[in-house]
């Protein structure tokens, strides 16, 4: 724990990975600290067919595979113990773990994001029993069953599109009339026989007994109400950033993402942020592999400039 990384990535999702291999590659003595192992929200993914290379499609859980095991090439450490603090105000940079404190010249945080909840009655007290975030993970569950998503944007759309493989039947729940998926997928699901939209509609209620039997639905244009039977309920309504932020002084937006420039770097020298953490227009998996790689390769300039003059003089 007293030995001093040059680069700690915080996260090792595509963004972590990437950066983790660029640094490993560059000799840099580097480390990658997740608390769930590698591959981030990626692994959720069922299919993935616009990462460019594939002709034919691929898992977000082999992609991630791949990426570790690609990265793990150049002895760069995986560490399973999620850090809970960070002091960056120093020359060098802590992260604060149960298991110690690792010190490094440069941090490149990918903590990704998680997702958003719906913060409806009911919804809490059954995840697990009938409510849940993640398609690839619980649809098979639910295999002749009926069940809802939640959302209009694409991961609702292709979770939805997913869900066909088990359910009986799959509603999706959108409170306006046109989705933002891409057109695509869009077209995929409309002309799914087993899925139904359903417009202009929120939930405002998860009921049950030991498991999800059904949701209270509110329209949004009269607020009229309805109820809708179901045994399952995947709610994809955005994601919101995580990680051990608070305190650390990094600078961010409104909603919790952080700031950087160009070259990826924080508001303090020496960190940097990549992925889907960081303030930024698009979130694909590509996006977060170029950005942990205009990280890594920062953060070497970085070392070189404010590191190897005081090492040559010990």
């Amino acid at each position: 724990m007293d030995n001093i990384l040059d680069v700690l990535i915080i996260g090792a999702g595509p963004a972590g990975l990437a950066a983790g291999l660029y640094s490993g590659r560059a000799m840099l003595d580097t480390a990658i600290i997740e608390g769930k192992g590698p591959g981030g929200q990626v692994v959720l993914t069922h299919e993935i067919e616009n990462y460019p290379g594939f002709v034919d499609p691929i898992s977000g859980a082999e992609l991630a595979a791949n990426m570790a095991a690609q990265t793990s090439r150049f002895d760069v450490a995986m560490l399973n113990s999620p850090v809970e603090e960070l002091k960056l105000e120093g020359k060098i940079k802590e992260a604060v773990t149960q298991e110690g404190t690792y010190k490094a010249k440069t941090i490149i945080v990918a903590t990704g994001v998680t997702p958003k909840m719906l913060a409806v009655p009911g919804e809490e007290k059954y995840i697990g029993r009938g409510v849940s975030y993640c398609a690839t993970c619980d649809g098979a569950f639910f295999r002749g069953k009926k069940v809802a998503v939640v959302g209009g944007g694409d991961t609702a759309v292709k979770e939805a599109l997913f869900l066909t493989k088990f359910a009986e039947h799959v509603w999706l729940i959108h409170r306006r009339d046109s989705l933002r998926a891409e057109l695509i997928n869009q077209k995929r699901l409309l002309e799914n026989p087993k899925i139904t939209p359903l417009w202009h509609k929120v939930v405002t209620e998860i009921s049950g007994g030991l498991k999800v039997t059904g949701v209270s639905l509110m329209d949004t244009r009269d607020q009229a109400v309805s109820n809708l039977d179901l045994q399952g309920i995947f709610i994809f309504v955005g994601r919101q950033p995580k990680g051990p932020l608070e305190g650390s002084g990094i600078l961010t937006d409104d909603d919790g993402y952080i700031i950087t420039d160009d070259n990826m770097e924080t508001n303090i020298p020496g960190v940097y942020a990549v992925g889907d953490i960081r303030h930024k227009a698009w979130r694909q998996i590509v996006t977060a592999v170029s950005d942990g790689t205009i990280a890594a390769l920062s953060a070497a300039e970085y070392i070189q400039d404010n590191f190897w003059e005081d090492e040559e003089n010990d």
